[in-house]
């Protein structure tokens, strides 16, 4: 008989040792190293890789390209993410915050399949059909081409898809499948990792999309292993904060189109509802004529969005002057402000700073500097900045102004929404035509931002 072996394994980052340690080398977690029971396999039952290798290298330019097939749905933001539908044979990975609405943007989604005739197969391992159901009924669900099956054992699963052959299924979620076969609880690392993988073949060998819910953890990564999000075709965040009615879906990886894509959201009563104008949203609370308020065309993904940055600049009360930012990296405050002080002249470093972006959207990319920079000195100043001006641009540390990408799309979705100024770097101002009904100034520093949108005083 053979010796039962044992290891342990970190449940956030997939870690493995012969032995228990408190603190976890690899992610430096405390406390989640679980121990689990490693099967062993009988040699003799396995050839080697090159008995039962079947596949022939090929040259790549005698492989026939073909455009993978796509199923769309009716909600425009939900095909732009994926880029610009269903890849059929795909799966998908989408992870969020518990009651953030996964649950109620894919049974949306398979009820818009199921109205076209598509047999959907929605799979629940942390509701009972009923508990389904009820959610249905709210969302005006009545397609009888829409199954629903409460199961959390992965062959009984398999078992339904063969019997029913589903041309789009859900797992909700991956956390909750167990395979009896591996001993550990379901949701581990061994869990998770089995079983996507079991689903990636089906998935593959029936040219079924499936689309599989991940919970996540603390920090909002997705839990268990970061094999996880490399098995899978797309990874889809759905994010939003609870107290707002908005919902981001965000796409971070995409085997089938570009990623960083956005689809934006609004819970009502009735589900989710698709906002084709983001800009008009996140722009329709911003107050005129107050100081620290700017607006910056951000890009998200292909779309260009308009978004309001607020800042507020107060002496402090403290010994260390507390930096504060929502929406944004928390360290490009203190850069921005450390090149306002040096390169300006703006004595900041006795003065609290919180910075915030509207809306409850994240903004990650470097043209959001220069209206960072422009909002805290127009708080610092106690001067509001001209409320028609949308401003664009990197700032370096040197206090210049550098190029970004896109500048033609951003100015005319301001140019759309009524701005009538566009501050933009100088050495984006050659090769495109600006709008005629927007004003487009470039400018090479900080200093000539500030004098352009607060006017020099």
């Amino acid at each position: 008989m053979a010796k039962r072996k044992t290891k342990y394994t970190c449940q956030e980052c997939g870690y493995e040792s012969a032995k228990w340690m408190g603190k976890c080398p690899g992610c430096n977690n405390w406390n989640t190293l679980v121990e689990e029971v490693v099967a062993i396999q009988n040699p003799s039952r396995h050839t080697t890789t090159a008995q039962t290798s079947k596949a022939k290298a090929e040259r790549i330019t005698a492989i026939q390209s073909q455009k993978e097939p796509r199923i769309t749905t009716d909600m425009a933001e939900f095909n732009r993410v994926l880029g610009g539908g269903i890849v059929l044979g795909s799966l998908v990975l989408i992870g969020g915050d518990p009651g953030i609405g996964k649950s109620t943007l894919l049974l949306q989604v398979s009820a818009q399949l199921a109205d076209k005739d598509i047999k959907v197969l929605y799979i629940s391992g942390e509701e009972s059909a009923q508990q389904t159901k009820l959610r249905a009924d709210r969302l005006g669900v009545k397609s009888d081409q829409l199954y629903v099956l409460a199961e959390t054992n992965l062959i009984d699963i398999a078992n339904q898809i063969e019997q029913l052959a589903p041309s789009f299924v859900v797992i909700d979620s991956i956390q909750t499948i167990f395979r009896e076969e591996v001993s550990s609880a379901p949701g581990s690392v061994s869990q998770v990792r089995e079983c996507t993988s079991e689903l990636m073949r089906i998935a593959k060998g029936n040219n079924i999309p499936i689309f599989i819910v991940g919970h996540v953890t603390k920090e909002g990564a997705i839990a268990g292993p970061r094999l996880l999000e490399h098995m899978v075709d797309a990874v889809l965040y759905f994010e939003g904060e609870r107290h707002h009615t908005f919902r981001i879906l965000r796409g971070v990886k995409n085997r089938f189109g570009s990623t960083n894509e956005m689809g934006i959201f609004e819970m009502k009563e009735e589900g989710l509802r698709e906002v084709l104008n983001p800009s008009e949203i996140f722009l329709e609370e911003r107050s005129q004529g107050a100081a620290g308020s700017t607006v910056v065309a951000s890009m998200e993904g292909s779309r260009p969005v308009l978004v309001e940055i607020q800042s507020l600049i107060s002496p402090t009360s403290f010994g260390n002057p507390r930096r504060m930012a929502t929406g944004i990296d928390h360290n490009r405050v203190p850069l921005l402000m450390a090149v306002l002080e040096k390169r300006v002249g703006l004595m900041l470093q006795n003065q609290d700073a919180y910075v915030k972006v509207a809306g409850g959207v994240k903004l990650d990319e470097p043209a959001i500097d220069l209206a960072i920079a422009v909002s805290i000195a127009s708080s610092f100043k106690d001067q509001p900045s001209k409320p028609n001006d949308v401003l664009i641009g990197e700032v370096g540390l040197t206090g210049e102004i550098r190029r970004v990408s896109r500048i033609e799309q951003r100015v005319q979705e301001a140019a759309k929404l009524g701005f009538k100024r566009a501050i933009v770097p100088n050495k984006n101002m050659d090769g495109w035509t600006p709008p005629s009904d927007i004003e487009v100034i470039g400018v090479n520093s900080v200093h000539e931002a500030l004098k352009a949108t607060l006017g020099g005083r």
